[in-house]
């Protein structure tokens, strides 16, 4: 039969190639003209244990994971720790193929490596059972024979993606070009003797399945991104030449792609000792006259906390990137969570005065990235980007022409020296960096000097200050610095209001029931709205991206509109839930929440049925889920 979408799934040990060959297969099926999804997890360790892949093409977008999936491609895991049953983990080796019965549908295809499983322990497993009740398809084939036959058995997965091709219908053609294109001399042509002779293997094998690849096209040249990609690539046309990070999972790509990207721009990485440094560094190199970021996961934000503050006090721009985690402490360090809201929000001592942006996608992050730099430095401020593990990771095809913008290379609200002549000094020749009332330009923002500059001349300490910097405690000027301070949000929100709105919508704009969610959740959400539509329920939904300052009148428009309305978040405490109660109290008895928490991101089918029996008063059957109703109910 034709499809609309596949999902096929990749599974091994940690070192055992899993997301290359992943990546290679999305590239194949994208270039085919398909568009492409893909879902990665793994353990945190370097060789063996559990991991998988998915990639889910369609010939339309396709944003979230699916329900389930349709092909497995069982390598085992070669670097298991223990092969014994009775170990601490049980049989690592087979959990590749036995931890993934559970979400295989129904008709599904499984090949797993005979060569690396022992077939008298598969047969000790409940496969063949559950192959007959579910009327799986199971090609057990020796990739590993065949991979040592032209070399080395690492060429094993090349071997699976042969006979996926043949059992999928599938032109080995695109696989062999992108082996051509990656790979040189014996490597290449090893690979290509490996792909021949499985894929005619697989061509023999005795096909009794219903699953073939869908068919799609591309009007315009695509390419396999990240959130990761999308903010690194949205710094660096905006004019970010300076980095500073410690690696630490899930922020390392950003880091390691702009410690990439940055030389060839003029640009200067650093990886320091510490988050503290990285931090600080990064404060200085802005201060200095750079557009520059830094970043952390939830962990190492932790420690970027003082610096944060300090930059808020200083009124000095910076871009901070800040990846969610299971927490807390290490958490689940390779999970995916959104519950660093707060931490975000509220970290520093003080009342905070930042910009907090969730992207939900990789297009998203690209355009709140530069959004995030061009704000911070035209009101002299931190913003900062909150994403996860989820977006981090998954690869969408996006289309190239998105990004055909001009660089912004503007540092905002700067004065130049003959601009310095005309501004306001001290009787001590000092510039008036932190006026009270500066005249023109944006409210709340003090024009600024970039060190070395003939008349610019200030002080910036992390105390409160008077206009040139010299510390002050008088009240008088305590309050007046902190009105002015604050008043930068009130300027940034009714910026960001007159623009092109950040939030995203799905469904009937006079839909009856809401869903309301934030980051990389949207458009999992957005995929069962469609389902429910589909259905027949009037529902709509509302991913927020603009997390401080909060689109107050958005919200409002939204939550007015509806009777009731579901938060969708991955957290145990309803973070966003309660920034909303907080900023939008009035809305309160509207609001119930689907919660998640288990380092596994939402599927949409999770959402379809809890909203589905949430409105109907009961609670969701879902085991790995939780609902929260309203207030008073």
């Amino acid at each position: 039969m034709t499809q609309d979408t596949l999902t096929w799934r990749v599974s091994g040990g940690s070192g055992d190639g899993i997301d290359s060959t992943s990546r290679n297969y999305a590239k194949t099926l994208m270039r085919s003209g398909l568009n492409i999804y893909t879902h990665r997890h793994y353990p945190s360790r370097i060789r063996g244990g559990h991991t998988y892949v998915e990639v889910r093409a369609g010939n339309e977008p396709v944003e979230s994971r699916g329900d389930g999936f349709d092909f497995l491609l069982c390598l085992g895991d070669s670097y298991a720790r223990s092969e014994k049953e009775g170990a601490y983990y049980g049989n690592e080796e087979l959990k590749p193929l036995t931890e993934q019965f559970d979400e295989l549908n129904d008709g599904g295809i499984i090949v797993y490596d005979s060569g690396q499983l022992d077939e008298s322990d598969v047969a000790e497993t409940d496969l063949d059972a559950r192959a007959e009740e579910n009327d799986w398809h199971v090609y057990p084939v020796d990739l590993r024979s065949m991979a040592q036959e032209h070399g080395r058995a690492v060429m094993r997965n090349t071997a699976g993606l042969g006979v996926t091709a043949a059992l999928l219908g599938q032109d080995p053609d695109g696989i062999e070009e992108l082996i051509q294109e990656t790979m040189s001399g014996e490597m290449m042509e090893n690979n290509l003797n490996v792909l021949h002779d499985a894929y005619e293997h697989g061509q023999g094998l005795d096909s009794t399945h219903d699953i073939s690849l869908p068919d799609g096209t591309h009007d315009t040249e695509h390419a396999l991104l990240t959130g990761s990609d999308g903010i690194a690539y949205g710094a660096l046309d905006a004019g970010c030449r300076f980095i500073s990070g410690y690696p630490m999972t899930p922020w390392t790509d950003v880091f390691r792609i702009m410690c990439q990207k940055l030389p060839k721009f003029g640009g200067i990485s650093e990886q320091v000792e510490d988050e503290i440094a990285s931090a600080t560094l990064a404060l200085g190199a802005s201060h200095a006259g750079v557009k520059a970021m830094s970043g952390s996961a939830g962990g190492g934000f932790a420690l970027m906390t003082e610096a944060l503050g300090l930059a808020e006090m200083t009124e000095t721009p910076i871009v901070y990137i800040e990846a969610q985690r299971a927490g807390p402490s290490t958490g689940l360090p390779t999970k995916t969570e959104q519950g660093d809201l707060d931490h975000v929000l509220y970290s520093s001592q003080g009342d905070s005065c930042r910009i907090v942006f969730a992207p939900a996608n990789a297009m998203e992050a690209y355009e709140q990235t530069r959004q995030a730099f061009e704000l911070a430095y035209d009101y002299q401020m931190p913003a900062l980007i909150m994403y996860d593990q989820k977006l981090e990771g998954e690869l969408r095809s996006v289309p190239i022409e998105f990004f055909d913008r001009e660089p912004a290379p503007d540092l905002g609200s700067t004065l130049t020296e003959d601009e310095l002549k005309e501004a306001a000094h001290d009787a001590s020749g000092k510039f008036k960096r932190f006026q009270h009332d500066a005249e023109g330009g944006k409210a709340g923002v003090s024009p600024r000097s970039i060190p070395g500059q003939k008349g610019g001349r200030f002080l910036a300490t992390g105390n409160e200050s008077e206009p040139t910097g010299h510390i002050s405690e008088d009240p008088d000027n305590r309050k007046r610095q902190m009105d002015r301070r604050m008043q930068k949000l009130e300027s940034v929100r009714s910026e960001l209001d007159e623009g092109e709105s950040n939030q995203a919508t799905a469904g009937d704009d006079t839909a009856t029931y809401g869903i309301l969610t934030w980051g990389s959740t949207q458009d999992t959400v957005f995929e069962a709205v469609d389902i429910l539509d589909e259905e027949g329920h009037s529902v709509k939904a509302m991913g927020v991206s603009d997390l401080m300052p909060f689109p107050e009148a958005e919200l409002s428009e939204f939550l007015e509109s509806v009777e009731e309305c579901l938060v969708v978040e991955m957290n145990a405490s309803g973070q966003f839930r309660g920034l909303t109660q907080r900023e939008l109290g009035q809305f309160g008895p509207k609001l119930s929440s689907l919660l998640k928490y288990n380092g596994e991101p939402f599927r949409a089918g999770e959402i379809v049925s809890a909203f589905k029996e949430s409105i109907d008063g009961g609670q969701p059957a879902a085991q790995n889920v939780k609902y929260v109703p309203a207030a008073g109910d």
